[in-house]
Order: C-alpha cells, then structure tokens, then sequence
C-alpha cells in the first residue's frame, strides 16, 4: 500500500528527457505536504512504482524539473521530511550549484523509496541512473538541439487552438500564447519581449486562462500598472477572479490571496511582503516590464527571485535597456543557471560582445536563447499599424535663458568638479541645473508664480504647436520627467488654449490615476495629458493620443521609446507624431545628436541616463555643455 508519509522519486521519459517529472507521493493529502513545504503546485497524477518489492499504484503530484529545482534546494536541512525527499533536495542543491562530481555519492544514499519508477518488469531504475535521467532533463534547454528546444521554437508558429479571451487574437499573439503554453508544459522558463505595443499583456492572460483552476497566479508589476492589469484581466478575461495586493488596507494572510484566480501586487509590494508571497505555491509568476529587475544585486530582484512558481514569465519590450547583464538577471528570474554564473556570463558573452563586437559570442548567445525569448517587431508582425513620425524641434532660447544657463556653468566651474564620486555628483547637479533652465527658468529659480510665457523658448514653441492640433480636434500626451515642469506646464496650458491638461505622476494614488487614463481615452475627454516620464512611461494604453511630445530628454533611447509607445501600439488607428524638443547650441541639441549617430549601441555607450557625463574631463565636458558662439538665443 502507498506509505503513510510524503516521498519523492523521479519519473524519467525515454522519448522526451523533459517530460521527467519529479514525483511526490505518499500521505493522505500530497498536494497539501507539497505546498507546506513551499514547493510549486505540480500535476495529480496517478504512477505505478515498486514499493516493497510490489508494483503499487500511488496518487501524488508530478512537477518538471527546472521549476521545482529552486524551491527544493531550500528544504534539504528541514527536519521533518523523509529521507528521500531530503536526499532529492541535496541533489537539486549539487545541480544548482554545478557540483555534478558529487552527484553518484548522493545517489547512493537514496532509499527505495527515493528510486521506486519501474524500469521494466519486475525491476527499478538504480539510483546513480535516475539521477543521471533527473540531470538530464534539468539541462534540456542546455542542448540547442534537444527535444524541449525544438518544441519551443515550433511553438512559436503554432495554433495554440481555441482561447477563451475576449479579444479578436492576431496571428503573431495566437503564436505567443501557444509558445506560452509549451513553455509551461515543458517546465522552462520564457522571456516574452515583443515590442512595445503588441500586446504582451493579452498574450500572457491568454495562458492565464489556459491554466485556471491549477493554483493561483501571480503578477508583479510597477505600481503604475495595477490598476491596468486589472482593467485588462476584466475586459479579456471576465471570468477570471482577480485579488488587488496593494494599498495600505492589503491583507496579511494568504487565504484571501489563494481564493482567487488571479493576484496583481506591485514590485515595491511584493519586496515588503516577500514572506507571505513566498509561502504561497502559485501556479503561473508574470512579471510585467522586468526591467524593474534588470539589477541582479537589487534586493527587488532578489525578492522575485524567491517567489516559488510552477511557470515563470517575464515580459519586458527591453530585454538590454543598457547591457547584457540586464539580460542575465531577467533569464536568472525565468531560468535560473541558463546563462551561467554572472562573472562567467560576462566573461564569455558580455564583454566579447558589447567590448569586442565578437560576431561569434553574438550568435552562441542567440542560440542560448532563442527558445525561451520570442520578440518581435511591429514592422514585422502589425505591419497595418499606423506610421510612427518623429522629428527633433529645436527651441531658441530667450536672453534669459542664456544668461541663467552661462552663469551655471561658470559657476559650477569656478568652484571645481573634483574628482570620483564627487565629480559624478556635481556634474549631475551641473546637467540638472542646465536641462531645467532649457525648460524654463522659473523651474531652475523655482518661482511658480507671475508669467510663464516669453520666458522660454521650449514653452512657447510647445504652446504654438499644441494650440494647432488642439484645435485640430486632436489629442497629445507630454512627457516630462520633473514633476515641478508638469505642474507648470499644466497651469501654463490651461491657461493659454482654454482646455485642461492634468498631470498623471508619481504622487496620485491607484484611483486618480486610472481615472485619468480612463478620461483621456474618451472621446470628451481632456485634449492633453502631461505624464511624469518615470510615472507613466511604461505599460499604460494612451491610443487617444495621436500627438506625443518630449518636453525634457530622457537620453536613454529604450526609455523613451517606451513612452512613444503609450501611443503607438496595437489600438491606435491614427498616425502618431512624435516631436522631441531640444534647446539649440545647448547640451540639448549635441547629446541628441550623439545619440541619433550612436543610436545602435547607444545602450552600452551612454549607459544609464546621465550617468556616462560624470566621466567626461573639463574639456570635453565644457565642449558638450557650452553655448554656441552665436548665442543660439532670442
């Protein structure tokens, strides 16, 4: 008869080495045992094995290996675990740790019960071969050629067959959900990347859907977007009951969480509460723009990375916003060990590619991951979207402007940048002074009061442009990333074109900012939205707009490509005009230009932001930031 306390043993496929799953058994409830040992939720299963000699049919629960691997190499020193649990944990924790030498020692020491799949008739397979099956199929997605890769990359050209969503699915997100599922059913890990705009979101609550009823799912996204997720899950998929772990009132036990389908926390959320996510077995782990962990030492990637799911996934439309260890720590998250160890990583891929150009590395890399990363491209897949049409304004700046802008840079040299972390900070200190006196200087003084008008050429070329399309009938969204522009910015135009301009940033609550979306996507609504670039430049669906324009610039491509597209993307229906301000013959205008020529390694170039200026000596700093000789002023 099945034995009265929780077993593990593993399940090798001869066909196919990653449908080996590791099976739990024994007990009177061992979905139940496997969810209070904090492992993900795995299938029900019914498995003949040899106990005592006998072939005996067990009921338990079967899991593939790479998503259990991570949980199960936290409970080997548990004092309340049978002994071949314990054994399969020490050697999840040799295969994490790429120990394999050690593995035909631990296999020795795993009882019966540890090794009880039938081999043939009347026989089991000897421990040393079922670790060997057990390894196997845990290194799968190793193999270019293997079987699981292969199924991978014809999933992503594959009828993934009826979805229950309420949408009209294109063919590329028919594709994606069904690549979705494979990976789910194969036990990998996927980084979904499609361009801005195609619809990740849909594509993963399509899969969503495939897999309720499982275990709850669980999605971490920024804090801007829960509220989305929300709307999305409401309007695709109503049949799916969605909790909201958010907000101050948030619950502090599980129960609440484990009723519904679906959980929608954010990633600051989630890095408090880690201890109650964590003891939850979800089913299905989204986490939306995963960039959010592109910093593999942040403790919010290391608070993600303890989440214990049967299937993770990761949608980000920058996978490298600015290296390839961004790219490490997103794959660590869906497919921990695919790429290495981070010091190895760099060695091999990093530092050929973005150093040395190495063609070679480049296509090893590819290899690596193309099964488990599908991204494509608007013009490749929406080839009916609407045009994308972006043009730089340069902005005279008034006498005002020139004087306040050349005093700064005096001043900043006259009392010496230094050197190491201190010149890094008073040359951001410098950038910031010079960006907010190219937008107005009653943001560089900070006087809100009096006329804003005539004072700045940045705001009286956006205030003639938007007076044209306003009365045009059309829509523009602003990015800015001060809060104090915005806020100018919003009084400024209200006053001068009659229409309101409200501003969705950081400091409004869940409920404001979703009622602002929700107004400006109708056809009443205001006829321009300002948004803080770090509030909402990521995630939100703002196809009302057929204008968007960059007050300030971000001067990280991938960044403000992410804000472009609140606009363009699939929903939109008019072409979107996209106007990028710069001050002339300022620091504006030649960091433009340095990333227009640069545009294709931008990202390892100028690094994160501003970040890269802090390197720059004297002179070439002075040659980047100095007004042109002829003034470049009113």
């Amino acid at each position: 008869m099945p034995p009265s306390e929780l077993h593990a043993t593993f399940l090798p496929d001869h066909a196919s080495p990653a449908d080996g799953r590791l099976l739990f058994y024994g007990g009177a409830r061992p979905e139940a045992a496997v969810a209070e040992l904090g492992l993900p939720p795995g299938d029900p299963v019914e498995a003949d094995l040899y106990l005592a000699g006998e072939l005996t049919t067990v009921e338990g629960v079967a899991t593939p290996v790479r998503p259990v691997l991570p949980a199960l190499t936290r409970i080997a020193s548990r004092p309340d675990i049978t002994e071949s649990v314990a054994i399969w944990a020490r050697i999840a924790n040799a295969v994490d740790d790429d120990k394999f030498d050690d593995l035909d020692r631990i296999a020795g020491e795993l009882p019966a019960e540890g090794h009880a799949a039938p081999h043939s008739e009347g026989h089991v397979w000897t421990a040393k071969a079922l670790v060997g099956a057990f390894v196997e199929s845990y290194t799968e997605l190793l193999r270019s050629d293997s079987g699981l890769n292969l199924r991978l990359i014809t999933a992503q050209h594959a009828d993934p067959g009826e979805v229950r969503v309420n949408a009209d699915l294109r063919r590329y997100q028919s594709h994606g959900i069904a690549w979705l599922e494979a990976a789910a059913d194969g036990g990998a890990g996927v980084i979904l990347a499609d361009d801005m705009g195609l619809g990740k979101t849909l594509q993963s609550i399509g899969l969503l859907v495939r897999r309720a009823g499982l275990a709850p799912h669980l999605v971490v996204c920024p804090t801007s977007l829960v509220g989305n997720w929300q709307r999305e899950i409401a309007r695709f998929a109503p049949q799916l009951t969605v909790h909201l772990h958010h907000g101050p009132a948030r619950t502090k036990s599980a129960a609440p969480l484990t009723d519904a389908d679906v959980v929608v926390t954010s990633y600051s959320i989630a890095l408090r509460d880690i201890k109650l996510l964590r003891a939850i077995g979800w089913d299905t782990i989204v986490i939306d723009e995963a960039q959010a962990i592109k910093n593999h030492r942040s403790r919010t990637a290391g608070a993600v990375r303890d989440l214990t799911g049967r299937v993770r996934i990761a949608l980000t439309g920058t996978p490298v916003e600015n290296h390839l260890a961004e790219l490490w720590s997103i794959s660590e998250f869906v497919n921990p060990g695919l790429l290495g160890i981070q010091a190895d990583f760099k060695r091999r891929f990093a530092d050929p590619i973005e150093i040395g150009r190495d063609p070679v590395a480049a296509a090893t890399l590819r290899a690596r991951i193309d099964p488990v990363v599908l991204r494509r491209m608007k013009e490749d897949v929406a080839a009916d979207l609407p045009p994308k049409i972006e043009s730089v304004v340069a902005c005279t700046m008034t006498d005002e402007q020139a004087g306040l802008y050349r005093e700064a840079i005096r001043e900043a040299f006259d009392e010496g940048l230094g050197d190491g972390i201190t010149r890094r900070g008073r040359v951001l200190k410098l950038l910031t002074r010079l960006k907010q006196i190219c937008n107005h200087p009653a943001q560089y003084v900070g006087v809100g009061d009096g006329t804003l008008a005539e004072r700045s050429g940045k705001l009286d070329r956006v205030t003639e442009m938007l007076t044209e399309v306003v009365e045009e009938g059309d829509k523009t969204l602003i990015f800015t990333q001060y809060r104090q522009m915005g806020e100018l910015l919003s009084r400024h135009l209200e006053a001068e074109l009659g229409v309101a301009a409200p501003f969705l940033h950081g400091g409004l609550d869940q409920p404001a900012r979703d009622r602002l979306v929700d107004e400006f996507q109708t056809g009443e609504g205001p006829a321009i939205l300002l948004v803080s670039l770090r509030a909402g430049g990521t995630g939100l669906n703002l196809t009302g707009a057929s204008h968007v324009v960059h007050y300030d610039r971000w001067w990280n491509p991938a960044v403000e490509d992410q804000a472009t597209d609140r606009a363009h993307r699939i929903g939109q229906t008019q072409t979107v005009h996209v106007h990028k301000l710069v001050t002339a013959g300022s620091l504006e205008e030649r960091v433009d230009e340095l990333l227009a020529r640069k545009r294709a390694i931008a990202e390892a170039v100028v690094g994160s932001g501003e970040d890269w200026l802090g390197e720059l000596d004297d002179s070439q700093l002075r040659k980047l930031i100095e007004l042109d000789d002829d003034g470049g002023h009113l």
